[in-house]
């Protein structure tokens, strides 16, 4: 039988790459290397500044603090008097209403106490009936001697001791009747006391604590032992949280507050400031102050005792300029790089300020050419005091970058010598105004008076260039700022390191 025929198979010989990944690869090749081109170029363009870009925005201002929650008031229930409990009918966390029954205390000693009492009264009440008996008698026997003695058929010394036994009789009857009174009274007290082994709920609440168990002896000597505490509402709570010294100044009773506890991480709450309170604590040598926080429990998912994690916002900005923090804080190497010939510092940032304020006062053309006189004298006064610096002589304002905002305190003195002569100066447009241009000019300018400056570097045709803008509230990260900048911007934030 004959075999089939087998063909020998041979083994291919492997090969290179194929050509489409040859051309992907070169594609890529070529790709990366025009953006490593594109992005030289952009970083000449930029003159190897690292920027950012002016930004319009929402800016808030928050204060971080930590405190407990607790009950708005909350009660705590004792004992007036001694003995031992016989009941406690209420449990942790139950709801009571006011004047409801919450223990007993053994009532045995004061029902004695009262049943002896009335025995004393009862005994009270007989001595009264025959001290009455012996008045009458001794009244009687009196009056008849008295008679007698108009006829003078006794003697003045009868008549004399029978008025004595009669006023002895009255004594005696009003003894009787003040230990009745007497007794009435201890009587009184000690049913005050009975009533009071019977403990009630001062107020509507819930039971937060209870110490006392039945059978237990409480003991009322000095103070009133401590059986139930009552929180009187939870859906209104409170926080009282510790802000620390440097931040007090800046919390006001009214100011929104955001809040966190542990139980309930995916939540956060809202409460408002309702007092400020003045008694400072003393920590390690680290000062606090107590705020109080109202907060709405509506719900009853908060409880007492819980630790708070709380942000008091002390200022909120909207729809305002924003630059990140790192632009205010950079300096050129160079010290007259960009920096415009003319004003500088808080000065020209006040005198922009002033010109701004102008434009929104809509000025007639008289208190539009008061305004411009004033403004050339101040100007003049400064380029005077730029000539000594130009030639080497000292000025307060001469060229070069303004120092950071928050300075020293000799730069607020400054600026408060620069508000009282802008005063001055712009006295006589100031009298053209009427009262509401008036008002709106003061309050301006006493708010530049207390503003701060700082510089900003604007990047224009690939050089910083330095502006000075008045700064406001700031997050940490970024910072309000107004001036002669506009939204869109770029300034330098830093130096890009050379290749």
């Amino acid at each position: 039988m004959s075999q089939p025929s087998r063909k020998s198979v041979r083994p291919r010989r492997s090969r290179g790459p194929s050509r489409i990944v040859l051309i992907v690869a070169a594609a890529l090749l070529v790709g990366g290397g025009a953006w490593l081109w594109q992005q030289r170029g952009t970083a000449d363009d930029q003159g190897d500044w690292r920027t950012a870009t002016i930004e319009r925005g929402n800016i808030r201002v928050a204060i971080s603090a930590t405190g407990t929650l607790s009950a708005t008031s909350t009660v705590v229930v004792g004992s007036q008097v001694s003995g031992q409990v016989t009941e406690v009918l209420v449990d942790f966390n139950d709801v009571v209403q006011k004047d409801q029954v919450i223990a007993r205390i053994d009532p045995s000693s004061y029902d004695a106490q009262i049943e002896q009492g009335n025995a004393q009264i009862a005994s009270a009440r007989a001595s009264l009936a025959q001290a009455q008996a012996t008045l009458a008698n001794a009244e009687a026997d009196y009056q008849r001697k008295v008679g007698l003695g108009e006829r003078q058929l006794v003697s003045l010394s009868d008549i004399d001791l029978a008025r004595a036994a009669r006023e002895q009789a009255q004594a005696q009857v009003a003894s009787a009747q003040a230990q009745i009174r007497q007794q009435t009274a201890s009587t009184r007290t000690v049913q005050v006391n009975l009533d009071r082994t019977v403990i009630r709920s001062p107020v509507d609440g819930v039971v937060l604590t209870r110490t006392i168990e039945p059978g237990q002896t409480v003991a009322a000597s000095l103070q009133a032992p401590e059986l139930f505490t009552i929180a009187e509402d939870l859906s209104k709570m409170q926080i009282e949280l510790a802000v620390d010294e440097a931040d007090i100044g800046q919390v006001q009773a009214g100011q929104q507050v955001s809040f966190t506890v542990d139980a309930f991480p995916g939540r956060q709450f809202r409460g408002q400031v309702l007092q400020v309170r003045l008694a400072a604590t003393n920590t390690n040598n680290v000062i606090t102050y107590p705020v109080v926080v109202s907060v709405n429990n509506g719900d009853g998912t908060l409880l007492p005792g819980l630790t708070v994690n709380a942000e008091i916002e002390v200022s909120r900005r909207d729809d305002v300029l924003l630059v990140t923090n790192a632009a205010l804080r950079y300096q050129p190497a160079d010290a007259d790089v960009g920096v415009p010939q003319g004003a500088t510092g808080a000065r020209g940032g006040m005198i922009e300020g002033l010109g701004q304020l102008a434009a929104a006062l809509s000025l007639d053309a008289q208190q539009q050419a008061a305004f411009d006189a004033a403004l050339e004298a101040i100007q003049a006064r400064a380029s005077a005091r730029q000539a000594p610096a130009q030639s080497g002589g000292p000025s307060m304002f001469a060229g070069g970058p303004p120092r950071r905002a928050g300075g020293s305190g000799m730069q607020g003195q400054m600026r408060q010598r620069m508000t009282q002569r802008y005063q001055q100066d712009f006295a006589d447009f100031r009298a053209s105004l009427d009262e509401d241009q008036r008002a709106a000019w003061d309050r301006e300018l006493a708010a530049m008076g207390s503003a701060r400056f700082a510089p900003l570097y604007r990047l224009v045709d690939g050089s910083p260039q330095m502006v000075t803008v008045r700064i406001g509230a700031s997050d940490g990260s970024n910072t309000e700022i107004s001036g002669e900048i506009t939204e869109g911007d770029t300034v330098v934030t830093g130096a890009r390191a050379r290749q």
